[in-house]
């Protein structure tokens, strides 16, 4: 009756990286870690899963002469994201089915 939910997704803070660029077209790491309240470094793997997965691009570029991290969500994370939302209906409201 259940599906069982993408446990990539299951992740609070990746779930979270995912929800805030959804609304967005690209997002540097510094405003994702201030909006997640993460650590850099734990932020970093968890961007770097992502990444591997497929749900995000990572881009690494020079601002001047300081790093910039730019993550943007992809096609595939996009459908993974809307999958877990609706999966997570069925859960919440199993007679929606």
């Amino acid at each position: 009756m259940y599906k069982e939910l993408d446990p990539l997704l299951h992740s609070q803070l990746r779930l979270a990286i995912i929800s805030f660029l959804v609304g967005i077209e690209e997002a540097e790491f510094n405003l994702l870690k201030e909006k997640t309240g993460a650590s850099s470094g734990n932020l970093s793997v968890q961007i770097d899963k992502l990444n591997q997965a497929g749900y995000i691009e990572v881009e690494k570029t020079f601002r001047g002469k300081k790093p910039l991290t730019l993550c943007k969500l992809t096609k595939k994370g996009l459908k993974a994201f809307e999958e877990y939302v609706n999966d997570l209906r069925i859960y919440i409201n199993p007679k929606s089915k």
